[in-house]
């Protein structure tokens, strides 16, 4: 039986794949009621993911944007990049690190083999599958559900795997990062994910180009005080930085 976020989830990717839904049809492939179904979509259109009609819902565009991994790839490289190697200065042989999905904390694996007697959990396939390349590196994949736009594991399976241990460092990459609502992303499995992440992990470091500074995604991660540090590019305005800094987050740009 899917839980309500899984369902609306699933919905959400419905509602992007054709463009609109219906209550009745969404009733029968959920095994749900048409109430339960109507209190989904109304859910969503105050998300502003959708519009709902008579009897279903249109997609609203623009607002629940969730690119493949490879579209992401493409975007901002070469700070990614920098940010990656800048990460390193953050890890100590003999570390236990959680490594998010992503394409900016994948920057961060292809440089991994510098260190020794690392233990790395993640909750992506790709990032897995590259560690495994490495020496003294012991590679910890979570069970789940994988979502093949991101070849990221999600759901109940993922979730016990990561609270059954303490990491003393949890690089996360994020959507979007805005002072109202704090750390965000389009999944909103991934951010039930993540929200474990963060509280397993002794220092919470967050890696993201400044992009995604002052953008809010659908699905809440944490607050901002919930991170310790975050690694950016130069384009960070001043006043976005001193905001972090006031709310005691160290920034660092690279």
């Amino acid at each position: 039986m899917r839980s309500t976020v899984e369902r609306r989830d699933s919905i959400i990717q419905i509602i992007q794949k054709n463009g609109k839904v219906r209550v009745d049809d969404l009733s029968e492939q959920f095994e749900v009621s048409s109430v339960t179904i109507r209190n989904d979509l109304d859910f969503l259109e105050k998300k502003g993911i959708c519009y709902r009609t008579h009897g279903g819902a249109l997609i609203r565009k623009n607002v629940y944007e969730d690119p493949t991994l490879e579209e992401k790839q493409k975007i901002n490289k070469k700070e990614k990049e920098r940010i990656g190697t800048k990460a390193l200065e953050f890890i100590d042989s003999g570390d236990s690190i959680l490594l998010d999905s992503g394409t900016t904390t994948m920057e961060i694996a292809y440089r991994l083999n510098s260190k020794k007697n690392l233990t790395v959990m993640t909750n992506a396939l790709n990032i897995a599958l590259k560690l495994l390349s490495f020496d003294d590196i012991n590679v910890m994949l979570t069970g789940g559900t994988l979502r093949k736009e991101s070849y990221s594991l999600v759901g109940p399976e993922a979730e016990a795997s990561i609270r059954n241990y303490y990491f003393d460092k949890l690089f996360l990459g994020v959507d979007g990062l805005d002072f109202d609502v704090g750390l965000t992303t389009p999944n909103p499995r991934e951010a039930q994910l993540n929200r474990i992440m963060v509280s397993r992990a002794h220092q919470v470091i967050a890696v993201s180009d400044s992009s995604k500074f002052g953008r809010r995604s659908f699905s809440h991660i944490c607050s901002i005080d919930s991170i310790d540090t975050l690694i950016t590019d130069s384009d960070i305005s001043t006043d976005f930085e001193n905001e972090l800094l006031l709310r005691n987050v160290d920034v660092v740009k690279v």
